[in-house]
C-alpha cells in the first residue's frame, strides 16, 4: 500500500465541486500550493466563478458538467448520478490520490497500490446527522418526499460503501472524527484546516454600513459571513438583531438569501459575495463576529480572530475547538434568537476585556503555513 521512497509518486486531487468559493475550497487551494502538478478531479466546475481561484490548475470534469447549464445549477436533481460520475474518474495512472471530501469525491475507485488519502470535511451531512434537518428546511413533503427518501436511502448506502474504499481518512477537527467513527466505522488523523489567518488583503473601500448606529472604536456593526443555506441558522441571527435593532452585514450567497431578506429589518445589510480583497476590510472594521450555525470546523470565525475580533457561536461542533470562551469570544447555547441575542449583551458588556493581540496569537494555530506543514509530513507518512 505504499509506493517506494525513491521514487517520487505522480498525485492527483479529488474535490466534490467547484461551484463556489467556501471553507472547503480554501483547503483546495492549500492542497493545489503543496501539489502544483497534481491534477484537479471534480465532478461540477463553474469556470466563471473558479478560475481566478485556479488559474494555473489542471481540471478534469465529469461527464456531469457536460450537461445544460440550467441542470448543472439545480445539484440536486443530479443527485443519482453523482455516485457514477465520482467513479467514472479514469485515476489508475496515479500512485496516491488525495480527496478532498464531504460528499461524493471519496467514492472514487482507485487501483490496489493506488493509495487513496481521504481529507474528510464532513460525512455527507444530508445522509447522516442532517437527514431528518434537509427532508424539513427543504420542504420535502407528500408524493416528493415518498419519492426521495428511497434515493437517499440508496445514497446512504452507497456512502458507507465509499467510506471504505479511503485508505486513510483524515478529518478538519475531532468534532469530524468522532463522526467519521460513528457513520463510517473508521479512524481518521486530525489536521485542522487553513484560515487565511493575516492573508486576507485589506483595501480602503466605501464606508461597508452607511448610516448604521455606531458601537464605537471605529466599528459599527456586527458580521456575518457564510453561505446562505438553511443548516447556518442564519435566520436565528437576523431575528435576534431585528429585536435588538443593532447593525448587522451579512457576506455570502446561496439558495436562502431571497427568504432571509424577506425577513431581515432595515438595520440589516445583504452584501453579496465579496473578493478577498474587500473581504479582509469588513473583518478588520466590524465590532464582532456572529457564527449562529453548527459547522464540523468552522472557517469564518478563525479569519474574524486573525484580525483581533471576538467571536459569538453556537457551542457544538468546531466552534468548540476555535474557540476560547471569555477570551477569543463567547457562546450561546441553544439555536434560538433569544438565546443569541443573549449572547450578544455578553459580548458587549465583555468586550473591554479582550484582547486583540491575544485573538490574532490563537488564530495563527490554524493557519495556512500549518496546515500545509502538517499535511505534508502526514501524507508523506501514509504514502
Amino acid at each position: 500500500m505504499s509506493t517506494p521512497n525513491h521514487k517520487k509518486p505522480k498525485i492527483a486531487i479529488v474535490h466534490d465541486f467547484l461551484t463556489y468559493f467556501g471553507g472547503a475550497e480554501r483547503v483546495l487551494l492549500s492542497l493545489h500550493n503543496l501539489y502544483p502538478k497534481a491534477p484537479i478531479y471534480t465532478l461540477l466546475y463553474d469556470k466563471e466563478k473558479m478560475q481566478r481561484y485556479l488559474p494555473k490548475a489542471k481540471i478534469r470534469t465529469s461527464f456531469l458538467n457536460k450537461l445544460p447549464k440550467f441542470i448543472r445549477k439545480r445539484k440536486k436533481y443530479l443527485l443519482p448520478l453523482m455516485p457514477t460520475a465520482a467513479e467514472t474518474f479514469d485515476l489508475r495512472d496515479f500512485d496516491i490520490v488525495i480527496s478532498s471530501s464531504s460528499s461524493f469525491a471519496k467514492g472514487i475507485i482507485t487501483k490496489p497500490k493506488t493509495v487513496h488519502i481521504c481529507y474528510c470535511h464532513a460525512p455527507t451531512r444530508f445522509l447522516w446527522d442532517w437527514h431528518y434537518d434537509y427532508l424539513s428546511e427543504n420542504k420535502i413533503k407528500g408524493l416528493k418526499r415518498a419519492l426521495i427518501i428511497p434515493l437517499l436511502h440508496y445514497l446512504r448506502m452507497w456512502d458507507k460503501s465509499a467510506s471504505e474504499r479511503v485508505d486513510y481518512f483524515i478529518s478538519n477537527s475531532k468534532n469530524t472524527a468522532d463522526k467519521i467513527k460513528k457513520f463510517y466505522g473508521r479512524e481518521s488523523i486530525i489536521v485542522y484546516p487553513p484560515a487565511f489567518t493575516g492573508k486576507l488583503k485589506v483595501h480602503k473601500v466605501k464606508s461597508p454600513s452607511p448610516g448604521l448606529v455606531r458601537l464605537g472604536r471605529k466599528n459599527d456593526y456586527f458580521l456575518i459571513v457564510s453561505r446562505l443555506s438553511p443548516y447556518k441558522k442564519i435566520d436565528i441571527a437576523i431575528e435576534a438583531f431585528n429585536k435588538l435593532e443593532l447593525p448587522l452585514i451579512i457576506i455570502g450567497g446561496g439558495q436562502d438569501r431571497k427568504r432571509l431578506e424577506k425577513i431581515a429589518e432595515k438595520n440589516i445589510k445583504f452584501l453579496g459575495f465579496q473578493p478577498e480583497e474587500k473581504l479582509g476590510q469588513y473583518y478588520q472594521n466590524c465590532y464582532a463576529f456572529i457564527f449562529p450555525g453548527e459547522d464540523d470546523f468552522g472557517i469564518t470565525p478563525i479569519e474574524a480572530m486573525s484580525f483581533g475580533k471576538p467571536v459569538l457561536a453556537f457551542r457544538k461542533g468546531g466552534s468548540i475547538e476555535t474557540i476560547i470562551e471569555g477570551v477569543t469570544g463567547e457562546f450561546f447555547d441553544d439555536p434560538i434568537p433569544e438565546i443569541l441575542a443573549d449572547g450578544i449583551k455578553r459580548i458587549k458588556n465583555n468586550y473591554n476585556s479582550y484582547n486583540s493581540k491575544k485573538i490574532k496569537r490563537h488564530a495563527e494555530k490554524f493557519s495556512r503555513k500549518k496546515f500545509e506543514e502538517d499535511m505534508r509530513s502526514t501524507v508523506e507518512k501514509l504514502r
